[in-house]
C-alpha cells in the first residue's frame, strides 16, 4: 500500500533477545548480566538478581490491552521489535527509511548497569550491548542507526567505547543529561572534555534520552499507581520524563560548555518540542538578568536559545498544538520526527494520520524538513534508492 509520508524515524528502540549479554560476557559472569528467565508464563528480565520486567515492557505496540498489561513473551511481541529483518520489513510498510536505536534494559542513560558490583563487568556489559546493536543494525546499516550505549560513570572508558564504536558504525553517543545525580561533575565542567572532543572528532551528535537520569522508578511508584490509577500514573511519569529533558536542555545551554565546542550536537530524545518557547525564553530572560541592569544584550552576547539553535535537537511525535501554534517561537531546523516504535506512546497504524492532523497545514519545505531533512543532515542518510518498495501517494 503507498504511503503518504517519507520518514526517519528519529527515536524507535529494540526489544533486546534474551542472549545479548548471556553470549557476550565470560561465563564467569553469566548470572550476574542482564538474562531472561520464564516465571509464570512469562519472559522476565533480571539483573544482579533483580527483576527489571517482562520483555513485552518495552514492546506493546499493536498488543490489544492497555498497560500494565504487556506482552508476556517473545512470541507475544510484535517481531518487529527484536528482528531486524522483520523490522526493515516492517519499515517499508509504513513508509520509513530509516530509525535511529536506542536501548531498553541498560536504562536510557545506560544507568541501570550501574547496580553491577563488578567495575570491570559494568563496561562489558555496556561492549556487550553495543556489539550486539552494531550486529542487529548490521542487517542494513544505512537504514538502521545505532546509537551507542556509554560507561558515563569513567570518561576515559566512554572515549574508548565512542572510538571503538565509531569504526563499527555507530551513528550517535548515549549520555546522561544529568551526570551530577550519580555523583560527577555538570555538564559545564571541564571533566566532561574528553568525550566532547571525541564527539567532534568522530562527528558523533550525543543524545539524552528521557529517563536518562535513573529516577524513572522514584516517579512511577506502586504507591503512585494504587492512589493515582494507571492514567494518572502513566501521565504524570510521562510528563516528568518529558520537562526534565527540557531542565537538562536549560542546563546544556547555559552552562558555558557550548561555546568551547562548535560543531558539536545534542539531541533531546522523546521530549516533544512543545515546551521549547518557554525555555528559551526563560533562559535568555533569566541570563541576560542575572548579571545586567535592564538586561541590555551587546553585540558580543550569545543568547542561550541561539546556543540551542546552533546545537540541539529535539525529537516529536504526537503533539497537535506545538505544531500548530508555535513553530514561528520554534528552531525548526531543529526538530526531527520520531514514532517511538515499538514503546507504549508509539505512533502505530496511525503514522499517517497523525502526520496529516498535526502537520497537515505546515509549508511544505517545513514538513519535509522536519519528517527527513533535518535528520538526514544530522546523521548523514542517504536518501533511499527508486527501487525502494514505499511509493508516495
Amino acid at each position: 500500500m503507498p504511503v503518504a509520508n517519507l520518514i526517519i524515524d528519529s527515536d524507535s528502540h529494540v526489544t533486546e533477545p534474551a542472549d545479548v549479554w548471556t553470549s557476550r560476557v565470560p561465563k564467569r559472569y553469566v548470572d550476574d548480566v542482564p538474562h531472561v528467565e520464564r516465571v509464570d508464563g512469562a519472559d522476565i528480565w533480571f539483573l544482579q538478581n533483580k527483576r527489571i520486567g517482562t520483555v513485552g515492557t518495552s514492546a506493546p505496540a499493536g498488543w490489544p490491552t492497555f498497560p500494565p498489561n504487556y506482552p508476556p513473551t517473545y512470541a507475544d511481541c510484535h517481531p518487529a521489535a527484536f528482528d531486524a529483518t522483520a523490522r526493515l520489513a516492517y519499515m517499508d510498510e509504513v513508509g520509513i527509511w530509516a530509525q535511529v536505536l536506542y536501548p531498553n534494559v541498560g536504562g536510557f542513560g545506560s544507568e541501570n548497569f550501574l547496580s553491577i558490583d563488578d567495575d570491570e563487568l559494568k563496561v562489558l556489559s555496556v561492549r556487550a550491548y553495543n556489539d550486539f546493536l552494531i550486529e542487529w543494525c548490521g542487517a542494513d546499516l544505512r537504514r538502521l542507526l545505532p546509537v551507542l550505549a556509554t560507561p558515563f560513570w569513567d570518561v576515559e572508558a566512554t572515549v574508548r567505547e565512542v572510538t571503538r564504536c565509531a569504526a563499527a558504525g555507530a551513528r550517535g553517543i548515549l549520555f546522561t543529561g544529568e551526570p551530577q545525580r550519580y555523583g560527577l561533575p555538570v555538564l559545564g565542567s571541564r571533566h566532561w572534555d574528553p568525550l566532547w572532543a571525541v564527539a567532534i572528532e568522530t562527528g558523533l551528535p550525543v543524545h539524552f534520552h528521557i529517563g536518562n537520569a535513573g529516577d524513572l522508578p522514584s516517579v512511577m511508584t506502586p504507591e503512585r499507581y494504587e492512589t493515582h490509577g494507571i492514567a494518572g500514573a502513566q501521565a504524570y511519569g510521562a510528563v516528568d520524563l518529558f520537562m526534565k529533558n527540557g531542565v537538562q536542555c536549560a542546563d546544556l545551554i547555559t552552562c558555558g560548555m557550548l561555546p568551547r565546542w562548535p560543531g558539536l550536537k545534542f539531541v533531546s530524545v522523546e521530549s516533544g518540542m512543545g515546551w521549547l518557547p518557554f525555555v528559551l525564553e526563560a533562559s535568555d530572560y533569566s541570563w541576560l538578568g542575572a548579571f545586567r541592569p535592564g538586561r541590555e544584550r551587546t553585540a558580543e552576547d550569545v543568547l542561550p536559545s541561539e546556543l540551542f539553535a546552533e546545537h540541539v535537537y529535539v525529537t516529536y511525535w504526537f503533539e497537535k498544538q506545538a505544531p500548530r501554534h508555535f513553530l514561528d517561537l520554534i528552531p525548526v531546523d531543529n526538530v526531527l520526527f520520531e514514532t517511538d516504535f515499538p514503546h507504549t506512546t508509539c505512533l502505530f497504524g496511525d503514522i499517517d494520520q497523525t502526520i496529516a492532523a498535526n502537520l497537515g497545514h505546515v509549508a511544505e519545505d517545513v514538513r519535509r524538513k522536519i519528517l527527513w531533512g533535518n535528520a538526514a543532515k544530522l546523521y548523514g542518510i542517504e536518501a533511499p534508492p527508486e527501487s525502494w518498495p514505499a511509493a508516495v501517494s
